[in-house]
């Protein structure tokens, strides 16, 4: 099973990453090696956002990401909506991670219960839903790495240095060192990539 931490791999020398997933569920029926290792690459982020932001910890959470995909291999040839599978995976994902939580808070219940340490218990996470606001949060950033991914590595460098994750952002200076490329021209190209970006994300 693939890592979710971990990088994707290069896509395919055929590139099936513009497929479906219609068509690579198709693939994978067949028994397509390849198909299903881009499906779990499609979706191997998202998986594992979900089961982050219900409150699993790093092993619990690598229980889920292997649960939902295992599932999914068993469902696979019996899901009617193939286009729908998007929808079957974070619906599958959001349960299961639930459920997780929920084993632990009863684990650590009953071992509040026998140290006659009840008060343990409070200073766990309730078990409410992930907030569907939350969800749809989580699912619109799937939608952009996928877009990202399928840029060209120029566009893709330059846009995961702009809008990196990090509390100080990277300075056009150090952009244009890291990637070789004239100061002045770093604003039109930002401009050019995010054009691209979002014809991507409207295909998708």
């Amino acid at each position: 099973m693939t890592d979710p931490t971990r990088a994707p791999a290069p896509p395919p020398a055929n590139d099936i990453r513009d497929d479906s997933d219609a068509v690579l569920s198709a693939r994978c029926n067949r028994g397509d090696a390849a198909a299903w290792e881009t499906l779990v690459q499609r979706y191997q982020r998202l998986v594992y956002t979900i089961v982050r932001r219900v409150g699993l910890d790093e092993h619990m959470a690598a229980d889920v990401f292997q649960t939902v995909f295992m599932r999914l291999m068993e469902h696979l040839p019996r899901l009617t909506q193939q286009d729908r599978l998007q929808a079957w995976i974070v619906t599958t994902a959001k349960r299961e991670a639930l459920l997780q939580r929920s084993r632990g808070l009863r684990t650590v219940s009953i071992s509040a219960d026998d140290d006659d340490g009840g008060s343990a218990a409070l200073d766990i996470a309730d078990d409410a839903p992930l907030p569907e606001d939350t969800l749809a949060e989580v699912q619109t950033h799937h939608q952009v790495r996928l877009a990202l991914d399928r840029l060209d590595a120029r566009c893709r460098d330059l846009l995961s240095l702009l809008y990196r994750d990090v509390d100080e952002p990277v300075s056009y200076d150090d952009i244009a060192a890291t990637l070789g490329m004239p100061l002045g021209s770093i604003g039109p190209t930002r401009s050019r990539c995010l054009g691209k970006l979002r014809t991507l994300m409207e295909q998708a």
